[in-house]
Order: C-alpha cells, then structure tokens, then sequence
C-alpha cells in the first residue's frame, strides 16, 4: 500500500476543497464521510437497525436516511450519539481499509473529519490538518448547511478542539483565506508528499 496521508479539519474548515485539488492532481482520495453515507444506504443492514431505534420518521419518502433528523438526535443526546458510532464505525473503517488497499496513486488521502478522535489515524502515515478560526468555521458551515449558529457551535463543541488537532498535525493547512491562496498550498504540500511517497 502506498504512503497513506489523512486530512482533517472542523467542520466548515475547507477538508473538500483541499482534497478536491489533490484529486484533480490524479491523487486517491478515500472520503470517510461518503463512506459513512454508504453504510447507512437504502437495502443495507445499518439503516434498518437505524430505523428500528428510531422509527420510520428517521427515513425520508425515498427510504434513504434523513441526515438532519439523525443529527438533530445524536448532537443533543450523547447515549443515541455513541450507539450510531457503536454500530456504523466498524462498517465504515472496513469499506475504508478495502478503498486504501485498491488505490493506485503514488500517495493516497484518507478525508475525515473524525480522523483524530477514533481508530482512523492508526491507517495513515502522515496527518495533515486543514485550519480556520473557530469565526470562519461557524459562518462557512452556516451559510453552505443552512444550519443556525448554536446547531453549528454544538458540532464544533462536539469535535476535537483546534489546539489538540494542530498539535497532532504532521502539516497545517491554512485556510483562512482566500481558494486561490489554498489552491498555493494545496500545491507545496502535494510536492512534499510526492516527495516523501
């Protein structure tokens, strides 16, 4: 398997637009948070379970998962957060395992948001940390989630604090400015990992 680099960052910090160049760059990158979509997908075991604990009302008219709803529950109740983490975190860490072992780039990415906080950091080799001030991560996660600024505060309550994710970054990207400025570092930092891989 090639050298594995997992990116990370608070909500709203911009892990999307940095992967998304890497990717354009012909680089693999496995998305930990499409990964968690497709454990919970119509027809698969978790959904079912998810909708047994909770009802039908969790399903939208289509049959798949209504994202917001469950959010709503597992953000405001700790117990209903850790039996969704109990049940999908192993479906999700095999589908990522399976992804990384087919990649055939030089490096390959592994994007999630939880990266830090669980078992994830144990399959790469180098972590990259995108960073934006706590100000910038409320005000782009509330315009582009249409979410309202305390839902927002308490997603970021709940992740891993800045100054933890920093100290546990092999890099940091800064992303406070502007995408073409992004797009800059996105660059220097596919050049030392081409040259580390």
């Amino acid at each position: 398997m090639s050298l594995v680099v997992g990116v990370t960052g608070g909500i709203g910090s911009g892990k999307s637009a940095l992967t998304d160049y890497l990717e354009q760059q012909g680089i693999t990158v496995v998305d930990a948070d499409k990964v968690a979509r497709l454990v919970v997908e119509p027809g698969t075991p978790a959904l079912r379970a998810i909708s047994e604990r909770h009802g039908s009302g969790i399903l939208l008219a289509n049959g798949s998962l209504d994202r917001a709803a469950l959010r709503r529950i597992v953000f405001s109740d700790p117990q209903e957060r850790l039996w969704l983490e109990q049940l999908t975190h192993p479906l999700i860490g095999e589908e990522i395992k399976r992804q990384l072992t087919a990649s055939k780039s030089p490096y390959t990415v592994l994007s999630s948001p939880l990266l830090l906080e669980g078992e994830q950091v144990a399959m790469t080799d180098q972590v990259v940390v995108v960073d934006v001030p706590v100000e910038v991560q409320v005000a782009r996660t509330m315009q582009r989630d249409n979410n309202d600024e305390d839902q927002v505060r308490r997603i970021i309550a709940a992740q891993m604090p800045r100054e933890e994710r920093l100290a546990r970054a092999d890099f940091v990207v800064d992303n406070s400015g502007t995408l073409e400025q992004l797009q800059e570092h996105a660059a220097a930092l596919h050049r030392r990992l081409l040259a580390l891989a």
